[in-house]
């Protein structure tokens, strides 16, 4: 895959690379697109999936829990796998 495909995968946000990717999903299942076309829209699959799951975990690496005081009210942040 060229780098240029590869840069403007890298740029997208992960609704459309989501989108991208369900569109290949789509193409393939139909069958009916040739064989070379078919190895080159899977790998730009493969890459969309790639950027997917990287969005996904600096996603999850941002998700904080609220802590609460004893009284019930919020007493700050903490990460989500901090126990």
């Amino acid at each position: 895959m060229s780098s240029e495909a590869n840069q403007d995968i890298g740029a997208m946000s992960f609704e459309q690379a989501l989108a991208a990717l369900e569109k290949i999903v789509d193409d393939l299942e139909r069958g009916d697109v040739p064989l070379d076309q078919s190895i080159r829209i899977y790998e730009r699959g493969e890459a969309l999936k790639a950027h997917c799951d990287g969005l996904l975990k600096a996603a999850e690496d941002k998700v904080e829990k609220i802590r609460l005081s004893r009284d019930g009210k919020p007493a700050g942040t903490e990460s989500l796998d901090a126990e």
